[in-house]
């Protein structure tokens, strides 16, 4: 959260550059390629709602999820490149150009990193009443009984997906992936 707070100051501060240089003279559109209610999107709310207010400017957060956050980064890569459309993404963006064949944009020459926003944490998470109360239960139940378990993702190639892997790597189990649109549908 630390990081979050000072990464927004910093913005905000450098909003103040900006608008001496005239900028934003007409509405800033914040592309999320992820589901309302996600981190993402509720910190490009935050954002956006603190950069308007500073530029005395529309901002509009609009959501556009799908394909691992690839068809919100498609909108982004193909607008204009005049600061009046942003993305905001998460690590699933340099990990896409591995998983998707032929994207429609070059993650590294169609963008510029303005700012990083937030770091946040992954957990490993079961409903109240499941029979797991440790991480070692989860792994022996899986050892058990391979492929009977589910885990799911915020979507193919989301953060959740990449760090659910790597720990399904490191403990030798085998589970099943399912995907979702976003972090909220998970949480169901």
């Amino acid at each position: 959260m630390k990081r979050f707070i000072i990464a927004a100051a910093c913005a905000l501060a450098a909003a103040g550059a900006l608008a001496q240089a005239n900028y934003p003279n007409k509405p800033v559109r914040i592309i999320v390629p992820f589901t309302a209610g996600s981190a993402t999107d509720i910190m490009a709310r935050i954002v956006g709602e603190r950069l308007g207010a500073r530029w005395n400017q529309t901002v509009i957060v609009e959501n556009k999820p799908g394909a691992g956050g690839t068809l919100g980064a498609t909108q982004v890569a193909k607008s204009e490149p005049d600061g009046y459309t942003l993305l905001v993404v998460s690590t699933g963006h340099v990990v896409n150009p591995v998983l998707y064949q032929n994207l429609p944009y070059d993650t590294l020459g169609d963008f510029a990193g303005v700012i990083p926003l937030a770091t946040l944490p992954n957990m490993l998470v079961v409903g109240a009443d499941s029979p797991f109360k440790t991480v070692s239960d989860i792994v022996a139940a899986a050892k058990a009984k391979p492929g009977t378990l589910n885990y799911a993702s915020a979507g193919t190639g989301s953060a959740t997906h990449i760090n659910a892997e790597k720990f399904r790597a490191v403990t030798g189990i085998n589970v099943q992936h399912v995907p979702y649109k976003g972090t909220p549908e998970t949480i169901v």
